[in-house]
C-alpha cells in the first residue's frame, strides 16, 4: 500500500478537505498514474451531496483524470513509463458479460466506478482528486500527444458523454443537431458535432453565452426562455442532445424534432420527469438516454479529438479552491470546466 494526498468529502454535503488515502500496490496488470489534472464534473457534486442516493464516505471524487504513467505491472504491454494516460468513470469490468463483449463495459453489472464504489478487493474506490491512482491497464486510456493534459482531463467524461450519442445517431453532414445547455458537457457537444460536420444549434436559457457558442462551432443559438424559439424551430432537428440536469418540458422539445428524430438525454436530474406520450408517438420520435461510453469508444473519442485539435475550455484551479468551484458550478459560473492542478494538493 502507498499513502497519497487527496481531497475528500468526509460526509454527505460536507466541504471537501485535504487528507491522505491508501492506494493498492501495482499488480501485474496495473499501472500507476501520477495525476496531473482532474476535472470537476457536476456528477461529483451530485454524489457528494447524495443527490442520487446513499453514498460511501469519506469520498474522493473525480473521474476526469489525466496524468503520466510512472510504473507498470509485469504483465502490462500496452503502456510504458512516461506515457500520458487517462482514467474515466469506471476502473473495472468483468470483460465477459454481454455488455462487456459488445464494447459497452460501462454497463457491466460487475463493474466498478472510479469512486463511490467498492473495488474487487473489498475496499472503497477513490477518485482523481488525488496525486496518484493505480488502475487496471485494460481500463486505462492513452492520451494522444496532440492534446495537452489539462484540457484532456474533462474529455474522459464530458467528451465521451457527448461523442457517444453524436456518433450513434450519426451526427454529420446534412444533419441538424441541437445541443441543449452550454455548460461543461454542452460545450464539448458543440465542438464535437461541429467537427463531425453537422449543422449545430445551441439551445440555452438565455443568449448570455451566444458569442461563446458561435466561437465553439455553433451555427445558430437560441434562447429557450423565449416562447418564439419553440414556434420558430418546430420540426427542425434530426437530433437533440440534452445536457440539462433538471426536469424539462419534454413535449416542447420533442416538438422541435423532425419525424423520426431523436431526443437523447445525457443529463441526470435528481427529480423525475413526465411526458405526454402523444408528443412521442406523433412523428415516430425517439426518446433515449446515453451514458458515457466503453473503453474502446472512449479511446476512439480521444483520438478523434486529437485529430481535430479539440480539448475542453477550462479554468485551472488550486485544490484549495474546490469547494468554491462547487458553488460556482451550481451557479452556472464556469466557462466551461473547472480542472484541478493536482500539484497543489
Amino acid at each position: 500500500m502507498t499513502t497519497v494526498a487527496a481531497y475528500a468529502a468526509p460526509a454527505a454535503k460536507a466541504p471537501l478537505e485535504r487528507t491522505t488515502i491508501e492506494r493498492r500496490p501495482v499488480g501485474p496488470n496495473d499501472v500507476l498514474i501520477e495525476i496531473k489534472y482532474a476535472g470537476i464534473c457536476h456528477s461529483d457534486i451530485h454524489q457528494v451531496n447524495e443527490g442520487w442516493g446513499e453514498a460511501i464516505f469519506p469520498m474522493v471524487p473525480g473521474h476526469e483524470i489525466a496524468g503520466v504513467i510512472t510504473e507498470v505491472g509485469s504483465a502490462v504491454t500496452a503502456f510504458q513509463v512516461g506515457d500520458h494516460a487517462g482514467v474515466g468513470c469506471f476502473v473495472d469490468s468483468c470483460g465477459k458479460c454481454e455488455a462487456c463483449r459488445s464494447g459497452q463495459n460501462q454497463f457491466c453489472s460487475d463493474g466498478v466506478s472510479t469512486y463511490n464504489a467498492i473495488g474487487r478487493d473489498g475496499k472503497p474506490a477513490y477518485g482523481g482528486y488525488s496525486t496518484h491512482i493505480v488502475v487496471d491497464a485494460d481500463h486505462t486510456l492513452r492520451i494522444p500527444d496532440g492534446i495537452e493534459l489539462d484540457v484532456a482531463a474533462p474529455l474522459l467524461c464530458a467528451g465521451i458523454t457527448l461523442y457517444s450519442p453524436l456518433k450513434r445517431w450519426q451526427a454529420g453532414p446534412g444533419k441538424k443537431v441541437a445541443i441543449l445547455g452550454l455548460g461543461g458537457l454542452g460545450h464539448m457537444g458543440v465542438k464535437i458535432a461541429h467537427a463531425l460536420g453537422a449543422e449545430v444549434t445551441v439551445l440555452s436559457q438565455s443568449l448570455r453565452k451566444k458569442d461563446d457558442g458561435l466561437k465553439l462551432g455553433a451555427d445558430h443559438y437560441y434562447a429557450t426562455s423565449d416562447e418564439a424559439t419553440f414556434e420558430q424551430l418546430a420540426g427542425t432537428f434530426d437530433l437533440i442532445v440534452s445536457t440539462v440536469s433538471a426536469p424539462l418540458d419534454l413535449g416542447a422539445y420533442l416538438a422541435l424534432l423532425k419525424a423520426g428524430g431523436a431526443f437523447v438525454n445525457v443529463g441526470a436530474p435528481e427529480e423525475p420527469n413526465s411526458l405526454n406520450m402523444f408528443g412521442l408517438i406523433g412523428g415516430n420520435k425517439i426518446l433515449a438516454g446515453s451514458m458515457i461510453g466503453g473503453i474502446a469508444e472512449t479511446q476512439e473519442m480521444l483520438d478523434f479529438c486529437a485529430e481535430h485539435g479539440l480539448g475542453a475550455e477550462i479554468e485551472l484551479i488550486r485544490a484549495d479552491q474546490i469547494n468554491e468551484a462547487y458553488e460556482r458550478v451550481l451557479a452556472s459560473d464556469v466557462r466551461y470546466r473547472f480542472v484541478i492542478d493536482t500539484a497543489t494538493i
